[in-house]
C-alpha cells in the first residue's frame, strides 16, 4: 500500500503542476471518466471529459481574473482504502502572479486506479479545518 501513497502523491503534484497552468486541457488526464465535484456550488457529475470541460473552464476563468498564478497542495493525507482506490485530503494553497497568498481551499479527492494509472474520480472542496486524517 505504501507504493500506492507514493504513486497517489506523485499524480496530485503533477495534477497542482498542471492546474497551475490554467489549461482544461493540461488537467483532464488526471480525471476519470465519470468523475464529480462537490463544492459549495452543489454537486456535478460528469460522465465524460467534455462535461468536465464546461464545469471547470469558467472556474479557471474567474482564477484569471482574480490575478491567479500557482497553486500547492499543503499538509496532504493520503489513505488507501484498497489496491484501486485511495483517498487523499489536504489544503490547496493557491497565490497570485506576484506571489501573495489569494486564498486556501480544503480538498479531498478519492482517486480509482485503473489501466490508465491512479484518476481522480471525486474532488470535493471544502472548508480547510475539514482535512482529513488529522
Amino acid at each position: 500500500m505504501q507504493n500506492n501513497k507514493t504513486a497517489v502523491t506523485r499524480v496530485l503534484t503533477d495534477y497542482y503542476n498542471a492546474f497551475s497552468k490554467l489549461d482544461v486541457q493540461a488537467i483532464l488526464p488526471y480525471f476519470h471518466e465519470p468523475s464529480f465535484l462537490i463544492g459549495p456550488g452543489g454537486v456535478a457529475a460528469t460522465s465524460t471529459h467534455a462535461a468536465l470541460t464546461a464545469i471547470l473552464t469558467p472556474a479557471m476563468q474567474g482564477l484569471r481574473a482574480r490575478g491567479y498564478g500557482r497553486s500547492e497542495l499543503s499538509m496532504l493525507r493520503v489513505k488507501p482504502l484498497s489496491a484501486t482506490t485511495t483517498l487523499a485530503s489536504g489544503i490547496a494553497v493557491r497565490y497570485k502572479a506576484d506571489g501573495q497568498e489569494l486564498e486556501r481551499v480544503g480538498v479531498t479527492y478519492l482517486l480509482h486506479k485503473a489501466d490508465g494509472g491512479w484518476k481522480i474520480a471525486v474532488l470535493v472542496a471544502h472548508d480547510t479545518d475539514k482535512v482529513l486524517f488529522e
